[in-house]
């Protein structure tokens, strides 16, 4: 923030149309410590909307006296940036990943899959947090008291900083895949679905890594191996339909 020669806050002189975003503090993560509760964890995930690849959750503790400068919500951030913060965040705080695999999304969808990932992501930690804060609308079942923050990856920086964790080390893993499934673009987009992708997967068919039940892969699932897609038998094919009433009825 920019100071008058009085010492008061000003904004600073922005292109017209462009609103100054403040970024995330440690304001709510101080309040708790003043009042005793430590450790506070925030946590975020990234790779919710991909077509491919595991939902990756982090939760981190930051060290009050020690917190990189330049924390901010991990989609404000240059990839350049992000990594560094990473390394810088690595270094300073106590941290911890877990995976949602795409069986696991597959499986229990997509939303609990992710909070299933978020909760482990905690319950990973080194030392328990008294106190976690979680991006979005959804609680966590933890052991302590936990609040959801709603956009809280650009409110709260323990937020923000797992969301740089979070983000790195799923595009990390996802440029791993690329080289593992050569062909889908993997390594620029990272599973999401953008033309590439969706051009990849209706030529190639899905991966082991893709999510099945995502439209786009149930329809490159049915061009390329339709025995998987169940059906529900048709009622008006008497080959398909089962009798209604037994012959010894």
């Amino acid at each position: 923030m920019i100071r008058d020669k009085s010492g008061k806050k000003k904004q600073p002189n922005l292109p017209k149309g462009v609103i100054a975003v403040a970024p995330p503090s440690f304001r709510r993560e101080r309040a708790l410590i003043k009042r005793g509760v430590w450790p506070v964890a925030g946590c975020d995930e990234a790779g919710r909307g991909p077509l491919a690849g595991p939902v990756v959750a982090a939760a981190v503790v930051l060290d009050p006296k020690r917190i990189p400068k330049g924390i901010d919500d991990s989609k404000r951030l240059t990839a350049e940036r992000r990594e560094e913060l990473f390394e810088e965040i690595c270094a300073t705080a106590s941290f911890a990943v877990a995976l949602a695999s795409p069986a696991r999304i597959d499986r229990d969808n997509i939303l609990r899959a992710s909070l299933w990932a978020l909760k482990r992501a905690v319950e990973s930690l080194p030392e328990a947090p008294q106190h976690v804060f979680v991006d979005g609308r959804d609680r966590l079942n933890t052991a302590c008291n936990c609040d959801a923050v709603i956009g809280g990856d650009g409110i709260v920086v323990s937020i923000a900083a797992a969301s740089i964790i979070a983000k790195v080390t799923r595009d990390r893993l996802m440029r791993a895949l690329a080289e593992e499934c050569p062909g889908y673009g993997f390594e620029s987009h990272k599973g999401y679905g953008v033309p590439e992708h969706l051009e990849a997967l209706d030529r190639l068919g899905p991966s082991a890594h893709h999510r099945s039940f995502f439209a786009p892969v149930v329809a490159a699932r049915e061009k390329h191996q339709p025995w998987t897609i169940e059906r529900e038998a048709d009622l008006f094919n008497p080959t398909e339909a089962a009798p209604l009433i037994s012959a010894a009825e």
